[in-house]
């Protein structure tokens, strides 16, 4: 190899290697730490996770529970054996009859619907209008429900997105579920919640809840 090829041989490993530490620069780095969420209400507190894999979904409810909007709000709508739906604005009013019906003109967040995220139990999910209405599926700007059944939902695996799941309070699901309901589901005495944000190493939240990432 003369002395010009031996230069452009360095000059191109120079260029790789300098592309490369580029990439690593731009590639983003997995955070240490996590948002532990705690639902509290006078049946007890659950505590939840979202997951990386529906960021939009995550962003959305970390912005509603930081900000206030979920305290005083109610699960107005339970059934055994099935899932405890709750996050509508409409509850924290004296009107039972507008419950669930909240925010029509909210822009919904975009499916982010993954096979790998199923409705097992404590799975936490985005509500939504149709498909008659909806064909894209996408969710509700603040509804949500919790899965009550203890083998899962699985027939609506892929209609919905699943964007957490409960890790702490498991039976509090059950106590919620099997509160007395009036017309359309909704419980007799108002099951309210306040929502709380904590910031916590990944390390400490297996410690803690056993959640493995």
């Amino acid at each position: 190899m003369n002395t010009i090829s031996r230069v452009w041989a360095l000059n191109l490993v120079f260029l790789l290697s300098l592309t490369l530490v580029v990439q690593a620069e731009k590639a983003p780095r997995k955070s240490k730490k996590d948002e532990v969420v705690t639902l509290s209400t006078n049946l007890g507190e659950m505590k939840l996770i979202l997951f990386d894999q529906t960021p939009e979904h995550k962003a959305n409810f970390l912005k509603l529970a930081q900000s206030g909007f979920y305290d005083g709000t109610t699960f107005h709508r339970v059934i055994q054996n099935f899932m405890i739906q709750g996050g509508d604005p409409n509850t924290k009013d004296a009107d039972p009859d507008n419950d669930g019906a909240g925010q029509p003109d909210a822009t919904p967040i975009p499916a982010e619907i993954r096979p790998e995220l199923q409705h097992k139990f404590g799975a936490v999910a985005a509500a939504r209008q149709g498909d008659y209405v909806n064909p894209t599926r996408a969710s509700s700007a603040s509804q949500f429900y919790v899965v009550q059944n203890h083998q899962g939902t699985k027939h609506l695996d892929g209609a919905y997105t699943v964007f957490g799941q409960v890790i702490s309070g498991l039976d509090v699901i059950d106590k919620i579920a099997a509160q007395p309901t009036g017309p359309r589901d909704r419980p007799i005495t108002d099951v309210k919640m306040t929502v709380k944000v904590d910031k916590l190493k990944k390390k400490k939240i297996t410690e803690l809840y056993g959640y493995q990432y």
